[in-house]
C-alpha cells in the first residue's frame, strides 16, 4: 500500500506533577476529545489531555463534516483551513445496478458562509487540533498515557495512568470520556450500551487515484462490479477516494483485507484504464447505540464514548463534535462558579435527543441498504424501481439521510414562547447565519454569536433602546462571566450594527421592528420575544445557566 500522508510523532515527555489535582482532564486525543481541550482553552480554561498513542488518527476515518461543525470549528479559528483544504459538495446519485434512480442536491440557499459539507481526512484535523491546542499554551498534552484504572468518587475522579517511565496517580474535578467506541472508561465503569449492532461487514479503502467522478456523493445498489452489494464513493483531498463496499455477515475480514483482494475489489469497479494505489483499507461491522446517561457522576462522555452509529449520513463525527460545543462553556460556568453543577444535567437532556434522532435516522439508513428479511429486501428493490420514474417515491430512497444541527426542542435552559410567530427559529434551534454588513464591510452574522457571552440580537436601531435598559457592555462586569453582548441588526445602514441589506437576517429569525433573540455561548437560541424586556432577557439568561430562584442567592445574576 501507498500512505499519502507521513504521520507526525509527538514528543513524549514524563509527567512533573504526579499526584496533582486538575479542574478538567480529558482522556482520548481523537478529534472529539482534541476539540473539547482547544474549545475549553478558548474559554480559558486549563486542561490536561491523555492519550495512549503518540500520533493522529491513521486512515482517514471520519471524513464529512457537515455544516453546524465548520460553523462550531469557524468559531475556533480552523473553518477557513478545513474547506481550503478539503472537496466541498452538495450534490449526490444513487444507482440501481448501472442506472440511476435519484438525485439530490444539498445547496442550502444563499447567504450562508459555510457549504453543506466538506470531505477531508480525519488525520488533518486532529493535526491542526494538536497545533492550536499546543498554541493556546492551556493544553497539557500527555501522550504515551494510558488509563489503567478509574475511581469515580463524589467530589473526585482519580485516574491511574502508565505511561513510559511507570504509572502515577492523577486527581481530576471532572473527567471528558474521549475515548471512542472500545473506550475503557466506559467498561470501567461497567457501563452498558442500548441499542443494536447491524450483522454485516463493510470494507473501507482509501484510493489514490486521478478520476473522472463528479465530486458528488455516488452510491450504488447491486451494482454489476459487486452484486448483491452496496457501494458508496466519494473525494476527499489528495485525489484520495474513499470507497465503502457491503461484503456481508459471512465474510472473512482478514481474508477480505488483503491487498490482493481489495485490489480486485476497486479494479472490477474502476476498470482496466484506471490506475489506483491503496492508502488505507479497513473492516468494520457498525452499530446505532448509545448509553442510558451522558453523565455518572463526575465524568462526561462524549462521541462514540457515549453513542455510536452507522457511518451513512456523516452523523458519528459530526454529532461527536457538537458534543462538545453543548458541554464545554457549561462545564466553563460550573468551574467559575456562575453555575451550579446540575447545569451539567442539561447536557445529557440535551444531547441524548440528538443521540437518539441521529439512531433513528442511522437505523431506517442501515435496514434499507443491508435489508433484514425478504420482505424488507422486496419494500426496497420496489422503492428503488419506482424512484427512477416517480417522483413520490424518491424520498423513501436511504442511502443515508446526511447529518444535520439538532434542535433541542426540550431543552430546559430555554425559555418557552409568549408571543404570537410566524416562523423563524424557536428557542433550541440553531442559530441561523446570514450576510450583513459592519462598518461598510461585508461581514457574517454567526461571527457575532456565541462564545465568551451571551447575544442579544435586537432588531431595530439603537436609537431606538435607551442604552440605560441594554443588559451591559461586552466583557465581565456586573454579569460576572457570562456577559450579555447587544447586537444590533438593522434594515439600514448606520455606524455600530449589522446592516441588514437583503432582509435575509429578518427573515430567517422571523424578525419585525423591535423583535429580541437571545443567543446562547453555543450559538442556540435560548429565547425570543417581539419587544425587548430587560428583565425578561435577564431571566431567561438565568434560566440558560440553570441558575434557579433557590440558586440566585448563592449565585447572583
Amino acid at each position: 500500500m501507498q500512505n499519502t500522508h507521513v504521520y507526525p510523532r509527538y514528543d513524549y515527555h514524563p509527567a512533573t506533577d504526579p499526584g496533582a489535582r486538575h479542574p478538567v482532564v480529558i482522556v482520548g486525543g481523537g478529534v472529539v476529545g482534541l476539540t473539547a481541550a482547544l474549545d475549553l482553552a478558548t474559554r480559558g480554561q486549563r486542561v490536561v489531555l491523555l492519550d495512549d498513542d503518540d500520533t493522529v488518527s491513521v486512515g482517514s476515518r471520519a471524513i464529512c463534516f457537515a455544516k453546524r461543525t465548520l460553523e462550531i470549528y469557524a468559531r475556533l479559528g480552523l473553518a477557513e483551513r478545513m474547506v481550503a483544504k478539503g472537496v466541498t459538495w452538495h450534490a449526490g446519485r444513487v444507482f440501481r445496478g448501472q442506472r440511476e434512480v435519484y438525485a439530490f442536491d444539498l445547496l442550502e440557499e444563499a447567504g450562508n458562509q459555510h457549504p453543506a459539507f466538506v470531505n477531508l481526512q480525519q488525520y488533518y484535523l486532529e493535526e491542526w487540533l494538536v497545533e492550536a491546542c499546543q498554541a493556546s499554551g492551556l493544553v497539557d498534552l500527555r501522550w504515551k498515557s494510558r488509563i489503567v484504572s478509574v475511581m469515580n468518587a463524589p467530589q473526585e475522579v482519580v485516574l491511574t495512568v502508565e505511561t513510559p517511565d511507570g504509572s502515577y496517580e492523577l486527581t481530576a474535578d471532572w473527567v471528558l470520556a474521549c475515548d471512542g467506541a472500545r473506550s475503557f472508561l466506559r467498561d470501567s465503569l461497567g457501563l452498558p450500551f442500548v441499542g443494536q449492532t447491524f450483522r454485516d461487514h463493510f470494507l473501507v479503502a482509501d484510493v489514490v487515484m486521478q478520476a473522472g467522478f463528479p465530486d458528488e456523493r455516488l452510491f450504488w445498489f447491486d451494482p454489476p462490479f459487486h452484486p448483491d452489494g452496496s457501494v458508496l464513493l466519494q473525494r476527499q483531498a489528495d485525489n484520495v477516494w474513499r470507497i465503502d463496499f457491503q461484503l456481508g455477515w459471512d465474510a472473512d475480514p482478514e481474508l477480505e483485507c488483503s491487498p490482493e483482494r481489495v485490489r480486485a475489489r476497486v479494479g472490477a469497479m474502476l476498470g482496466p484504464a484506471v490506475t489506483f494505489e491503496l492508502d488505507w483499507v479497513s473492516i468494520y461491522t457498525f452499530h446505532c447505540r448509545r448509553l442510558q446517561r451522558f453523565r455518572h457522576g463526575r465524568i462526561l462522555f462524549l462521541g462514540d464514548s457515549a453513542h455510536q452509529v452507522s457511518p451513512f449520513g456523516a452523523r458519528g463525527g459530526n454529532a461527536g463534535v457538537q458534543d462538545v460545543d453543548n458541554l464545554a462553556w457549561k462545564l466553563v460556568a460550573v468551574l467559575r462558579g456562575d453555575s451550579p453543577e446540575s447545569l451539567l444535567d442539561s447536557y445529557e437532556a440535551e444531547r441524548i435527543p440528538a443521540a437518539d434522532e441521529n439512531i433513528l435516522h442511522s437505523t431506517r439508513s442501515t435496514d434499507f441498504i443491508t435489508p433484514r428479511d425478504d420482505a424488507s429486501r422486496a419494500y426496497r428493490d420496489a422503492v428503488l424501481d419506482l424512484a427512477e420514474h416517480h417522483a413520490f417515491a424518491r424520498p423513501l430512497v436511504n442511502s443515508g439521510r446526511l447529518s444535520c444541527a439538532a434542535v433541542l426542542h426540550e431543552s430546559p435552559l430555554s425559555t418557552p414562547d409568549s408571543d404570537i410567530w410566524n416562523g423563524g427559529l424557536p428557542p433550541g434551534a440553531v442559530a441561523a447565519d446570514a450576510p450583513v454588513l459592519r462598518d461598510g464591510h461585508p461581514d457574517w452574522l454567526l461571527r457575532r454569536l456565541g462564545g465568551e457571552a451571551f447575544t442579544l440580537l435586537l432588531f431595530g436601531s439603537p436609537d431606538e433602546v435607551p442604552a440605560a435598559a441594554l443588559p451591559g457592555p461586552a466583557g465581565r462586569g456586573r454579569h460576572g462571566n457570562w456577559p450579555v453582548r447587544t447586537v444590533f441588526v438593522s434594515p439600514v445602514e448606520a455606524d455600530g450594527v449589522l446592516w441588514d441589506h437583503d432582509g435575509v437576517a429578518a427573515s430567517r429569525y422571523d424578525a419585525q421592528p423591535g423583535t429580541a433573540v437571545l443567543i446562547r455561548p453555543d450559538q442556540h437560541v435560548a429565547a425570543r420575544w417581539r419587544r425587548f424586556d430587560p428583565a425578561l432577557v435577564a431571566a431567561a439568561r438565568r434560566r440558560a445557566l440553570g441558575i434557579t430562584s433557590e440558586e440566585r442567592q448563592r449565585i447572583p445574576a
